[in-house]
């Protein structure tokens, strides 16, 4: 009936520099370090607020039976989103940073509890900055080509 039209964009045989002058080719390629670092830091900035999320549920939940003052809803759905972010962060950072099991489980038990986001955002930061330190090191290390064998003459 109709026809599909594909276009691809390929830079296949040609030099970036010498078509774009005035774009120097930039290596676009992420160190795993740095991703590391990357996905530890956005668990460490949504757990934090997914604790005070907890917080303000819970005193909206005591203010709701003991007066008419209902914001439970509204917080529920705010804290459960942000539950839901702290979840996938938390996997994403289990995966990249190849957490053992029991800290990967400590990080998110901490979650369920009242304050534990506080604890979680102190362990987190420390992680995260061995993470950039890490990623700055192996950026500083230039790489070997896959050819070349080290230490050979």
């Amino acid at each position: 009936m109709g026809a599909v039209f594909v276009i691809a964009f390929t830079n296949a045989g040609t030099n970036t520099a010498q078509a774009h002058p005035a774009h120097p080719t930039v290596d676009r390629e992420v160190s795993v370090e740095l991703k590391t670092a990357a996905a530890l830091r956005r668990l460490r900035l949504i757990s934090a607020p997914e604790a005070v999320s907890f917080l303000l549920l819970l005193v909206c939940s005591v203010l709701k039976r003991t007066t008419d003052f209902n914001a439970v809803p509204v917080m529920g759905m705010v804290h459960g989103v942000l539950f839901m972010l702290y979840v996938a962060f938390w996997a994403d950072s289990w995966l990249r940073a190849r957490w053992p099991l029991g800290r990967s489980l400590l990080y998110l038990v901490l979650s369920v509890l009242p304050t534990g986001g506080f604890f979680a955002e102190r362990m987190l930061a420390r992680e995260c900055e061995e993470a950039v330190v890490a990623a700055r090191a192996a950026a500083k290390t230039p790489a070997t080509p896959a050819g070349d064998a080290v230490g050979t003459a």
